[in-house]
């Protein structure tokens, strides 16, 4: 027998074991654990595409062995060949994508939506005039993916940094904008002053291994957003002095986090991210929202980051009071600012008493990947 025709029939039982394994191992672990074995409830149910398809995902997601053997594999492609899972892109210099973002940004459009989920100019339109009704001014702010304002710390091959690689969303917010909405460009104000910094300084608007913006980041959306309010008139500049108190922490970005690997998270060093805290100056304790003041403020993870997260008050909503000079109140909803954080309101109509104004913050992919979509939610 030749040495070629061994190794083929080394790999072919190789393969065939690997195959079997999975199912092989799980049939024992059931036995000792004295529970029906997966195989014999497949056995007892009729082969329909429906049924083969529940077994392979509940083998899939409970099979002890790949359990055991998954992350090591996942671990295995990491250092052999660089890859860190379905939710993260590597860009360049240790900086990481959240990969849905990066979906966004290059995949064809108008993408596939299921029109029962709505789309964003509806439910904009809709949430306006609902707040007309009730005489409050509607002030949208969408957030810039990460790859918007660093493309060329995603590649090389990315075009200059100052130039717009979001059309697709700028075409939305033009489109908003002709239908008499007030929008805050977020994707001219970073570009505008990324060009303006010396290079050492031109990566400072997001966290390298987050999905999110840094403190930086942050001061420059509240300042952009609270300018906008007092010029427009909407509300008169308060009287409630804030005093900043710096605060530095150290963390392992959420897109490191989504890798669910210890053993790739050991690779990266924690972000030393320096903050600024906000504090009322009067009674000198940490900055607290008002719900009776006139401005709400809606919004996602964007607004909970370095707020309700380490070091607390030192978020977006702290710094867009602080340029108010006065407090706010918010409702904050992890990954649901397309939909869910309407739904909030709807349940707690109180919270619209008094109001002059809302701001509606959504991070940019949520245009395409927002949880429940876009619905049109009546207010009571």
């Amino acid at each position: 027998m030749s040495g070629d025709r061994v190794k083929n029939i080394s790999l072919i039982t190789a393969f065939i074991v690997a195959i079997c394994s999975a199912g092989l191992s799980q049939l024992i672990f059931d036995l000792v654990g004295g529970k029906t074995p997966q195989a014999a409830r497949l056995l007892m149910q009729k082969p329909t595409k429906t049924n083969l398809r529940a077994f392979e995902i509940d083998l899939q997601d409970n099979c002890r062995l790949a359990k055991m053997l998954r992350p090591w594999m996942q671990y295995a492609r990491f250092i052999i060949l660089g890859e860190l899972g379905d939710k993260v892109v590597a860009g360049r210099c240790g900086w990481l994508f959240y990969k849905p973002a990066v979906q966004y940004l290059i995949e064809p459009w108008p993408p596939q939506i299921d029109q029962s989920q709505g789309d964003v100019f509806s439910a904009v339109t809709s949430f306006r005039d609902q707040l007309a009704n009730r005489g409050i001014k509607l002030m949208l702010v969408p957030v810039p993916n990460k790859a918007s304002v660093y493309p060329d710390m995603l590649t090389s091959r990315a075009r200059r940094p100052d130039t717009d690689v979001s059309c697709k969303t700028l075409e939305i917010i033009s489109r908003l904008r002709q239908a008499g909405i007030e929008v805050v460009d977020l994707f001219a104000a970073f570009r505008q002053t990324r060009a303006t910094l010396p290079h050492e300084r031109s990566t400072t608007y997001y966290l390298s291994q987050d999905s999110h913006w840094s403190p930086d980041g942050v001061r420059l959306a509240a300042k952009k957003v609270g300018q906008r309010i007092l010029e427009l008139g909407w509300v008169e500049k308060g009287h409630v002095e804030y005093t900043l108190e710096s605060a530095t922490i150290q963390r392992h970005g959420d897109i490191l986090s989504m890798i669910q690997l210890p053993q790739v998270e050991r690779h990266f060093e924690p972000e030393k991210i320096h903050c600024t805290q906000v504090v009322n100056s009067a009674i000198n304790q940490p900055y607290p929202d008002d719900p009776n003041s006139a401005i709400l403020v809606l919004g996602d993870s964007f607004l909970r980051i370095y707020s309700r997260d380490e070091p607390g008050v030192a978020g977006f909503v702290e710094h867009l009071a602080k340029e108010l000079g006065s407090p706010v109140a918010s409702i904050v909803n992890d990954g649901g600012a397309s939909t869910l954080v309407r739904q909030q309101l709807s349940r707690n109509p109180k919270l619209l008493a008094n109001k002059k104004v809302v701001v509606w913050e959504f991070v940019e992919r949520d245009i395409r990947f927002g949880t429940e979509g876009w619905q049109i939610i009546p207010l009571p």
